[in-house]
């Protein structure tokens, strides 16, 4: 009887201090909810509303219709109107369409030749899902009946790029750099400064002449070397055990890692501002690593997301070095390219460490 009276007095003494930590409890609510709303409203493998842009040089009733039957599929989205094949490639190389349609001149002639492709069907194998998306829009728009296109419906061409034996390394090896990335930037760098804090090694450096941009900086400097050894590490294993190519520069490569590194770093900082145990640190930080990989277009296609969850994953670095990784080491893009995306991340930058900052310096007082 009094070994249950302690242990019930043990079970009491941790409620009350469940109930006193509010992260925690918001975890417990938080975390279930979260992943239900995700996949059941974020989460769909049917993509839709891919950008497309249409380079239709015969400009006839026939070209035009077919391009609005497979906008009517909504697995596109035709964003742009071009004049070459060559600017169709321009663009997906920069990341901004993932399907190119090209329409010949003599599409209405090719259309009575049975045993010709009347159009293109260009394709980012980037993403291999993009690639099945692609192959449905084929197949769907030859098997149409419904429109004139003289008798039988145009046979496609598909010419997929970057990635044509659609290998799935190729598509996850350089997404994997950016998830390890997050997993153990953000929490190395959470949990080391609420480890000194909670040894009141913080407050001894405080007492010295060491200005507080000066102490994070220093803070996060030994860990920019850690994840840039992991990346080195992922991308020998990458070419070596499956051949996932480097396109781009490498230089370029490690100069958009470093950037996203450091903002992964900045990111664990502010999340040290906000806990004030280890265990807190790891809990927040798997709070923003789950929405990440599911909302970043790593997993899961982006243009299958309502736009709710569209806004979301642009507020989250990863979701920036995905476009950014894939497309100088698949695409063979380079950062001018590129330069919207890395700017957001450098914007990331300096916002985190503005306001990790802010807080670090209140939280001292």
């Amino acid at each position: 009887m009094k070994s249950v009276q302690r242990i019930l007095a043990v079970v009491r003494k941790e409620v009350r201090q469940l109930r006193r930590d509010r992260l925690t409890f918001g975890m417990i609510v938080g975390i279930p909810v979260i992943q239900l709303l995700m996949f059941g409203y974020a989460i769909n493998m049917d993509v839709r509303n891919l950008d497309a842009a249409v380079a239709d040089l015969s400009s006839t009733s026939a070209s035009r219709q077919v391009v609005m039957d497979m906008a009517h599929t909504q697995i596109i989205n035709v964003i742009r109107q071009v004049d070459s094949a060559d600017e169709l490639e321009h663009l997906m190389r920069q990341g901004r369409i993932s399907v190119g349609i090209y329409i010949p001149p003599d599409f209405d002639r090719r259309l009575q030749q049975a045993d010709r492709s009347a159009m293109q069907l260009l394709v980012d194998g980037s993403d291999t899902v993009v690639q099945g998306a692609a192959a449905q829009l084929a197949q769907v728009t030859q098997q149409s009946r419904t429109s004139p296109y003289n008798d039988r419906p145009p046979v496609m061409e598909l010419r997929t790029y970057y990635n044509p034996e659609r290998r799935s390394p190729v598509n996850t090896v350089p997404g994997l750099i950016g998830v390890i990335l997050t997993m153990t930037m953000i929490l190395f760098t959470a949990v080391a400064i609420v480890r000194e804090r909670e040894r009141g090694n913080l407050e001894l450096l405080i007492t010295t002449p060491v200005r507080t941009p000066e102490l994070m900086l220093a803070k996060i400097t030994p860990y920019v070397f850690i994840g840039l050894i992991q990346v080195s590490l992922v991308l020998l294993l990458g070419q070596f055990l499956f051949k996932v190519p480097m396109a781009g520069s490498l230089l370029d490569t490690y100069i958009i890692t470093l950037v996203f590194i450091v903002a992964n770093l900045a990111l664990g900082l502010l999340i040290s501002t906000l806990v004030h145990t280890q265990f807190q640190a790891m809990q927040l930080s798997f709070f923003v690593l789950l929405p990440s990989i599911l909302l970043s277009g790593f997993m899961f296609p982006f243009a299958g997301m309502p736009r709710p969850a569209q806004i979301i994953a642009e507020a989250l670095p990863l979701t920036h070095f995905i476009r950014l990784i894939r497309g100088v080491m698949l695409r063979g893009a380079s950062l001018q390219e590129l330069s919207g995306e890395l700017l957001i991340l450098c914007g990331f930058i300096v916002a985190l460490m503005a306001l990790a900052i802010l807080r670090f310096s209140k939280r001292l007082d």
